[in-house]
């Protein structure tokens, strides 16, 4: 087995408008060891919701990021890659990462975020971002080698704009879905708007996934909550025809609503988008 191998893998940071804000949005990108070396060679993309979490412990609101620098240094069998990081926008990410109004209890009101910006976060992504993104780097551009990935809204985002924009994306990462927030508005347009049918889906859940935030918004058992989306996700894309074995589901014992649990299986996810 070779051993990792200690590297620098650089990162640059840009600064895009977004036109629904009056703040430009940071998006990072982290090429692959010598970049600059290979300038013959062209490389797939992962972009990541939450960019803030996605590169290094010290900014993530948990304290823990996704790991992603020491995962590709010590993973010698998975392709290079471009990683793009969006962030989030701050206080209003529950409106940015909900394409529809919530559909919950009335106490959603007191936190001041109805949820609805969604869609035309999606749209910024895939107008502005992707576009940025291929011109500015020797990236596949096309829906096979183009990913998507979000944890909890961010895996809600995730989805709808894996259906929204079924020829952009060619796989989907959505680790500890929450569409319970609008589930029926979410579910209605998972199965009125079918996947591409070689669109890999990765969806990961814990059975301990609630905390008391979440249950100031719903009249149920959270954890069961966060099972039930993934479930239902899962059994519409079947039932639209999606092929069983383009979908991974993974409902893991005791694991939280936490980027340690998203760091663990995050390689898997990439193994099972490039390597199946």
């Amino acid at each position: 087995m070779k051993k990792p191998m200690n590297y620098y893998l650089p990162i640059i940071s840009h600064y895009l408008d977004v036109p629904y804000d009056d703040k430009p949005r940071r998006v990072r990108v982290l090429l692959p060891r010598d970049y600059d070396m290979y300038v013959e060679e062209n490389y797939p993309v992962v972009y990541m919701h939450d960019g803030q979490n996605v590169f290094y412990s010290k900014e993530a609101y948990s304290g823990h990021s996704w790991k992603l620098i020491p995962l590709i240094k010590n993973s010698v069998d998975l392709p290079k890659m471009i990683i793009v990081g969006i962030d989030n926008a701050g206080e209003d990410r529950l409106d940015e990462y909900t394409p529809w109004p919530f559909e919950l209890k009335e106490e959603v009101e007191s936190h001041g975020h109805p949820g609805g910006m969604g869609i035309p976060h999606g749209e910024w992504i895939v107008n502005t971002v992707k576009p940025f993104i291929d011109k500015h780097y020797r990236t596949q551009p096309e829906r096979e080698h183009t990913a998507l990935v979000g944890s909890s809204l961010g895996g809600l985002i995730t989805a709808y704009m894996g259906a929204a924009y079924p020829e952009t994306f060619g796989s989907l990462g959505v680790f500890s879905l929450a569409s319970w927030l609008s589930e029926n508005a979410f579910l209605d347009f998972i199965d009125k708007n079918p996947l591409h049918p070689d669109t890999k889906v990765y969806i990961q859940v814990g059975t301990e996934e609630g905390n008391e935030v979440d249950e100031t918004f719903v009249n149920k058992n959270i954890n069961q909550a966060y099972i039930d989306s993934s479930l239902w996700y899962y059994q519409t894309m079947l039932r639209n025809g999606h092929a069983m074995d383009k979908i991974w589901l993974r409902i893991l014992a005791d694991e939280h609503h936490f980027e340690k649990y998203w760091a663990d299986h995050f390689g898997e996810y990439l193994q099972f988008t490039f390597h199946n």
